[in-house]
């Protein structure tokens, strides 16, 4: 039997021009993740990453807890299947097209705008982004620059299979964003298609997924495991 250890990155700069860096938060949240992994005893035969930056420095501070324990780290190897959907794209292009179609959604994220200065923006952004989310998983708004969610579901889903259906006793680790772990974990339970991205809104920022896996035949051992963050630690975004 295998094991598959699925990480996702620490905090990302969501609301920022370039969002795909980690805050000061997540830098702490991955440091933690590596310093618990070392003292558990945990050992990886291979290690894998998406191409987005969050995702291989979250792996690579996790790496330096381990060197700095005289620990084994594989050379993180890189695979674009592994990356988020295409956010970017989706807000940037295609909330216009359904802002111009759906008075529920366009309201929602006029809300959401004028939330700037207060505490709970992060619900506000939720509750817009969801309504988008939808209606890009159910192609009721595509546009040919941005990634379907079938596209999408299909590339995660075909490398997830590929690391899954080989033998051996392998230790596995891959660092990845929520809606991959999402799509991953949806697989692995067998569970309906529109079950990724709602599993997705609860996957925690530096949290561990775990399974056990044999040629194909996979069991959930864990899901979504924060224990290694301090309460003030634990985020979603």
């Amino acid at each position: 039997m295998s094991t598959l250890l699925l990480i996702r990155h620490g905090q990302a700069r969501a609301f920022d021009a370039d969002s795909d860096r980690l805050t000061e938060k997540g830098i702490d949240q991955a440091r933690r993740t590596g310093e618990f992994l070392v003292s558990t005893g945990v050992e990886l035969d291979e290690v894998y990453t998406g191409t987005l930056e969050r995702q291989r420095h979250t792996a690579a501070l996790v790496g330096e807890a381990f060197a700095a324990a005289g620990r084994a780290w594989p050379a993180p190897m890189v695979d674009a299947r592994f990356n988020e959907y295409d956010a970017g794209g989706i807000m940037g292009t295609l909330l216009p097209l359904l802002s111009e179609r759906d008075a529920q959604v366009k309201r929602l994220f006029d809300e959401f705008q004028s939330s700037a200065d207060r505490g709970d923006r992060n619900r506000y952004f939720q509750r817009a982004f969801e309504a988008l989310m939808d209606a890009w998983q159910e192609g009721r708004i595509d546009s040919p620059g941005v990634e379907s969610f079938a596209a999408f579901h299909e590339r995660v889903r075909g490398v997830f299979r590929d690391l899954t259906s080989r033998g051996g006793s392998r230790r596995v680790g891959v660092f990845s964003s929520g809606g991959p772990i999402g799509v991953c974990l949806q697989e692995a339970l067998e569970a309906p298609t529109r079950s990724a991205l709602r599993i997705n809104w609860r996957v925690k920022n530096a949290s561990m997924t775990e399974m056990t896996f044999s040629e194909g035949r996979i069991s959930v051992d864990s899901f979504n495991v924060v224990l290694h963050l301090p309460p003030e630690l634990r985020t979603f975004r």
